[in-house]
């Protein structure tokens, strides 16, 4: 038995050195055959059975060994797919803070929340077995945690296409506040163009479903963005502009920082006609010349193919720049803005703007507790939300109200149009007074507000859609500024009410609010609306007007022109103030023929008191006579001519007036 023996001990230390069972069995045989003497036949059997279940033994224990060895290798070798498809979903997601309170993943909020999800989740598994309609391929391959179900549920809602499907899950998105950071993340790199656009006009929505801009690119060696800004100008077409928008280009190429500040008081004074150019500007040059350029800009932008120049150039990057180098300038902001806004009219460029970042800065500036940016992010988001927009906003058509997405049914429009000196938003704050400056600190809109429309008469008439318009403030601002610029009444109208139209100003019923010569402009946009067939539905909806301290029948502003260049400035505009305008008194003739025959409501409000142009001239712009229409009421209101239209706050007469005019006038179309 000693070769058995010694077969036994070989195995042994073969076993636990790993050999194969194939060379230990050739072994054993290999000496059994050689070292077996001669024996009787009972013990060879009984031999060969001990063989036979030492061996069978061995094999077992080898198998079961190399089987564990085999299983314990795959296990080292084997990936868990589930987990590196969830670490996959987060591997792009950057986290901007953690949270370093351990409650806020493990405690009962959390807990309760997981518990909700999956009850949830389960709720939608069983729905869709029974309606046949099985998740998404994400949700077949991938086991996802039960709270992460509802962010990728939610995206494949939002690229549905049902468009009602889409609009309930952006709904949704916005109104959630318990994501953690990645998951916010999760839809901001995996939403399309069409949600984060939703996202954007969404009141609710969380700024962490925009991700930052990318990274700009450098500017060139020895450049400045005032020199991007002019070979950016340079870069455009001199076409399809007029001979003002020509004459500033071509300055703003050929003029120095130095010469341009140089001129401050100047140049830009055209006989004594007009307010320097430059005086808004800051002191810096550079300042004074991307202002400059960015005048130019505005007016570029409002030709599609020069917006294709724009894009094309890395104007966007640009402007991108320039808005985030200057976050205390808001001229150069709003200007930047309003480009930005007039290249979204231009459907084909809307994914470009996206991917430049431009949607997440909008968002941002739409929360903005200044009236003005968010209104001017507002414009531009509108443009680019073709979901559930089908206006258009042109430069100096601004929406107050409504300015997100709304389940509120818009029933009417309301339509402020400013007057001279004026603009879409601060002819229509509330009156200065001192008591109200202290409180204006305070930025609570309930006490102060920088346009009561927006906040005043929205609460109070939430089914209204506030429009304010701003025309042509950018270049000639009603001033001279530009010695080829002489734009009449006549020709202002037009333009204007070819952007209203845009709008679908017309498309329900109107009211129509106006001060000083703003309602000139009422009235000759009417008249030459009743002219235009397509035009038509904007008489047919219109169903009443207020004028603020309008000079139906002149003023002797123009007499006064000459000196009080800080209140108005000589035009053609003004000269058809006079008293003895021809234009001005066919115009009040038509109009007041032609209101009677439609029957529109009117409400009248004249100044009593005179208005003081610094210290030295006191004028009674409008007098009473001259604010009587006709027909209507006419109220006198102890003020003067540019507070005719600014409450002192929203329990005034002045305020107050107007909304009974507008609910009256409006009831039976708010009550349908």
């Amino acid at each position: 038995m000693s070769f058995i023996l010694s077969a036994f001990h070989f195995c042994r230390a073969f076993s636990h050195q790993r050999m194969s069972l194939a060379a230990y069995c050739v072994i054993c045989c290999r000496r059994i055959g050689t070292s077996i003497p001669p024996l009787k036949s009972i013990t060879y059997w009984r031999d060969i059975r001990n063989i036979i279940k030492f061996t069978g033994s061995l094999i077992l224990g080898g198998s079961l060994f190399l089987t564990y060895e085999i299983l314990a290798l795959k296990k080292s070798l084997t990936l868990d797919t589930q987990v590196v498809e969830r670490e996959k979903m987060k591997s792009y997601i950057y986290l901007q803070t953690v949270s370093l309170d351990k409650r806020e993943n493990y405690g009962i909020t959390y807990q309760a929340r997981k518990e909700l999800h999956k009850a949830v989740r389960n709720l939608l598994a069983t729905s869709a077995k029974i309606l046949r309609g099985p998740f998404a391929d994400t949700f077949s391959t991938v086991d996802v945690e039960d709270h992460e179900c509802a962010v990728w549920l939610l995206l494949r809602k939002s690229q549905s296409g049902d468009r009602a499907a889409r609009l309930q899950a952006v709904q949704e998105m916005s109104e959630t506040h318990h994501w953690q950071d990645y998951q916010y993340r999760i839809i901001a790199q995996a939403c399309d163009l069409r949600t984060l656009i939703g996202l954007a006009r969404s009141k609710e929505s969380d700024l962490r479903f925009f991700l930052p801009p990318p990274p700009l690119p450098s500017l060139k060696e020895d450049s400045s963005i005032e020199e991007e800004l002019r070979q950016l100008l340079a870069s455009l077409p001199q076409t399809e502009l007029d001979e003002c928008i020509q004459y500033f280009t071509s300055l703003a190429l050929s003029e120095s920082s130095q010469s341009l500040a140089a001129q401050k008081g100047g140049l830009w004074c055209f006989g004594g006609n007009g307010l320097p150019y430059a005086e808004s500007f800051g002191e810096v040059p550079s300042a004074t010349v991307e202002m400059f350029c960015l005048e130019a800009l505005v007016k570029h932008s409002e030709i599609s193919t020069h917006c294709d120049k724009i894009e094309a150039n890395g104007g966007l990057q640009l402007l991108q720049r320039l808005y985030q180098l200057h976050k205390d300038c808001p001229k150069v902001q709003r200007n930047i803005m309003r480009i930005i806004g007039n290249m979204a009219l231009n459907e084909h460029l809307h994914s470009t703007i996206v991917r430049s970042g431009w949607v997440s800065i909008l968002a941002e500036a739409m929360k903005s507790q200044r009236i003005m940016e968010a209104s001017h992010a507002a414009r531009t988001l509108a443009n680019l939300d073709r979901e559930t927009m089908q206006e258009k906003y042109q430069d100096g058509v601004y929406v107050l109200h409504p300015q997100y997405r709304t389940s509120q049914p818009i029933k009417a429009d309301v339509l402020f149009i400013h007057g001279l000196m004026g603009a879409a938003f601060k002819t229509w704050r509330q009156q200065d007074t001192e008591q109200v400056l202290t409180e204006k600190i305070l930025e609570d809109e309930g006490r102060y507000t920088t346009c009561w429309p927006k906040t005043w008469l929205a609460r109070d008439c939430p089914a209204l859609r506030i429009i304010s318009v701003e025309y042509d403030t950018s270049l000639s601002d009603w001033r001279t500024r530009c010695p080829m610029e002489r734009k009449s009444i006549a020709f202002r109208s037009n333009e204007l009410l070819r952007k209203l139209r845009a709008a679908g100003v017309g498309d329900r019923p109107v009211i129509w609010v106006s001060h000083s010569m703003g309602g000139l402009l009422v009235k000759k946009m009417l008249l030459e609306a009743s002219k235009k067939p397509e035009m038509s539905a904007v008489i047919n909806n219109t169903r009443g007007i207020i004028f603020y301290s309008v000079p139906h029948h002149g003023s002797h502003l123009a007499e006064y022109s000459v000196n009080i260049r800080y209140l108005l400035f000589p035009s053609l505009e003004v000269k058809e103030l006079s008293k003895d305008s021809p234009a001005l008194k066919t115009l009040q003739d038509d109009f007041l023929e032609f209101a009677k025959d439609k029957n529109f409501q009117v409400l009248n409000f004249v100044e009593t008191l005179p208005t003081y142009i610094g210290s030295m001239i006191k004028l009674h712009v409008v007098p009473v006579e001259s604010a009587d229409l006709g027909i209507g009421d006419l109220i006198p209101v102890d003020v003067d001519h540019l507070n005719i239209c600014k409450p002192k706050k929203k329990d005034a007469f002045l305020y107050q007036r107007t909304l009974q005019f507008i609910c009256e006038t409006l009831a039976k179309d708010l009550e349908n």
